[in-house]
């Protein structure tokens, strides 16, 4: 049981997957689905100040190498052309819809990466980010949860995730 709160914690911090994987993840393996959530927030909230300390401090000294010059323009400038008009017009709510959207490539690396880039100050980027997670944690969550009710209804299979209310 730890192990799979352990494993969606990593899910959720990981540029791989985010809480878009660890929620269900968790969920799939039985845990609480409240403690899933939370662990999973929590930890996706925890990517925002990582990256910007590693943009701020590790990147400039990795950007020296060419071969990583070469791989960082190339994620700026993908940030830049697929969050760069809607951030740049909106702002704020531009990155919290931009964070919020539940499909691959959106997300607080990506939003991170943007507000990093078009200079919007920390605290706000922060607040931003931290609301589009928790606006994409709750869809994730609660389609995940209906969809595994559902499925146990239609096919009639025991209640194989426990919950505890």
């Amino acid at each position: 049981m730890i192990e799979d709160f352990i494993i969606s914690f990593l899910w959720s911090i990981s540029p791989f997957g985010e809480a878009k994987v660890g929620i269900p993840y968790g969920l799939i393996h039985g845990l609480n689905k409240y403690l899933v959530f939370t662990v999973c927030f929590g930890a996706n909230v925890l990517v925002f100040p990582l990256m910007i300390f590693f943009l701020e401090k590790i990147n400039k000294y990795l950007l020296r190498m060419h071969f990583y010059k070469k791989a960082a323009l190339y994620v700026a400038r993908k940030a830049k052309k697929g969050s760069g008009d809607q951030i740049k017009k909106y702002g704020f709510w531009g990155l919290i819809f931009f964070v919020m959207l539940p499909i691959p490539g959106t997300g607080v690396y990506a939003g991170s990466i943007a507000s990093y880039l078009f200079k919007i100050e920390k605290k706000k980027a922060f607040l931003a980010n931290t609301i589009g997670i928790y606006i994409s944690s709750v869809i994730i969550w609660a389609t995940t949860v209906a969809t595994m009710e559902k499925s146990l209804n239609i096919f009639n299979l025991p209640n194989l995730y426990t919950f505890i209310p």
